[in-house]
């Protein structure tokens, strides 16, 4: 059993093909841009849709410990008294309230994913574990991969690489390819924006990569934060390490996290940033390829 909080169908950004992708709850990084912050918390956690609250103070009524405090416009939740006893989602009539996370059995994960099987097979896709962080359930995790290896399907694994590397290494046999997220090549700049120094993280790599992983890079670039020469060259650096290396792919920032943040009561340190400019993720991707030793594919995500 384990916990996830979403399970997204007909996928095409987390892995070759159409994929479903399987959203875990818990993560070790505290992310500045972080896209899913409804993932940290290990457990399950009760969302609020602002927007979508008409105040009718209906929640304050059947809430049984007065988590809900409704006055005019205003709604408030006391989120520490909370048991996530669901009673209120189940009453709303606006659908402002989710309960975000829910136990499942790697069986009922695998049978979801069958339900696409025609997708995989005529376009090269299967199933990703991402999240959060498969690293943060590992039993979970290796008994979806290996049901998924039983009936035939491709497997990825989406991680930042922060966690045991025995963790990573049993996965390995049941996964096809591990999307490795890579942050920031400044290890001071990576503790500065994710919580943690990046040491591990590269430890991990390159052990994955000697024991055969094959593996794909994935690099957020965030205006103002990583997105400079000095980083994309770091980028290159890390690439030309790896025998197994498949790609790099760029992940231009997008702020849906602000939003999902506010709804679990976390607040969002970053404001929204300006987009990239056409000429800015060329040259992102240019210094990028003219580090490389190989002629690796560098492709915007």
């Amino acid at each position: 059993m384990g916990i996830i909080f979403n399970i997204q169908r007909l996928s095409v950004h987390d892995g070759p093909g159409i994929r479903t992708a399987v959203f875990f709850k818990g993560c070790p990084l505290d992310c500045v841009w972080c896209h899913n912050p409804e993932s940290k918390a290990a457990g399950a956690e009760l969302a609020f849709y602002g927007g979508r609250c008409t105040c009718c103070g209906g929640c304050v009524g059947v809430c049984p410990r007065g988590c809900h405090v409704v006055a005019g416009e205003t709604h408030d939740i006391m989120r520490a008294d909370c048991t996530l006893c669901g009673k209120c989602v189940s009453f709303c009539p606006g659908g402002a309230l989710e309960i975000i996370g829910q136990e499942m059995s790697a069986e009922r994960v695998i049978a979801e994913a069958l339900r696409d099987r025609l997708f995989y097979k005529n376009s090269g896709g299967g199933i990703t574990l991402t999240g959060g962080e498969p690293l943060c359930q590992p039993e979970f995790s290796l008994e979806i991969l290996r049901l998924a290896k039983e009936h035939g399907l491709h497997t990825c694994v989406e991680t930042s690489g922060f966690g045991e590397v025995s963790r990573l290494e049993a996965l390995l046999p049941y996964t096809d390819l591990f999307l490795y997220d890579w942050k920031e090549s400044d290890d001071a700049l990576h503790k500065q924006y994710t919580g943690v120094s990046h040491r591990l993280i590269v430890e991990n790599l390159i052990k994955l990569d000697r024991a055969g992983g094959k593996t794909v890079l994935r690099c957020p670039v965030i205006p103002g934060y990583n997105a400079r020469a000095e980083h994309y060259r770091g980028i290159a650096a890390l690439a030309n390490r790896l025998d197994n290396l498949t790609e790099i792919h760029l992940l231009p920032y997008h702020p849906l996290g602000s939003g999902k943040a506010a709804a679990v009561g976390r607040e969002c340190s970053l404001s929204t940033l300006p987009a990239l400019t056409a000429a800015e993720k060329e040259a992102c991707a240019e210094t990028i390829r003219g580090g490389l030793r190989s002629g690796l594919e560098v492709l915007w995500k």
